[in-house]
């Protein structure tokens, strides 16, 4: 037996995967020098997730005391999916999320008088600007949400996963129904 095909067989039998890659490397036939490695590539395929084979899940997180960017991008990667070993591009494969206590959601430095929230009616001279403190007292779910789409795809799919997202102020939520696992974000790193 040639010295590299040794090397390879002693791999294999050191790790735990030696009975599922094992068969997938030959040695070339009439060749006692060179080890050739092949894939036998009908042995597996890509798994791409669709709409019947996704599972959703029904998360709660409380936004008491979370730094708001900081919360939104992991919300974000919640409802796009992408902690799921079957994470798809194209496919809304993240969980429902909901957010409770969105008033409490903390705000870095002097962004609460200098963060400006612009928006125009449609009509000449119409441009609107809200600093984040105007806006928490009107509407302190705005702040979360906006938040969170900013980090979503701009397409129909982002429209699509963001559907998935409920923001609600105080602990309260129509939801219970779902029973939502309540995700801790500090513990996610």
């Amino acid at each position: 037996m040639h010295k590299k095909n040794k090397i390879v067989q002693g791999y294999f039998a050191k790790t735990k995967l030696s009975s599922t890659f094992a068969p997938l490397f030959e040695r070339k036939p009439g060749s006692s020098k060179e080890l050739i490695i092949a894939m036998n590539t009908l042995s597996y395929k890509t798994i791409s997730a669709n709409s019947a084979t996704v599972e959703k899940e029904w998360l709660l997180v409380d936004a008491e005391n979370l730094v708001l960017g900081r919360m939104a991008s992991i919300v974000a990667i919640l409802l796009r999916g992408k902690h799921k070993p079957y994470f798809t591009p194209h496919v809304d494969c993240g969980d429902n999320v909901i957010i409770i206590n969105a008033e409490k959601v903390r705000l870095t430095g002097q962004k609460w008088s200098k963060k400006e929230y612009i928006r125009h009616t449609g009509y000449p001279g119409g441009q609107r600007i809200f600093t984040a403190k105007q806006v928490m007292k009107v509407k302190p779910t705005a702040i979360v949400e906006q938040a969170i789409q900013g980090m979503l795809p701009k397409n129909r799919l982002g429209s699509e996963l963001f559907r998935n997202l409920k923001v609600y102020t105080g602990t309260e939520h129509p939801h219970e129904a779902q029973q939502p696992r309540l995700i801790d974000l500090n513990t996610i790193k």
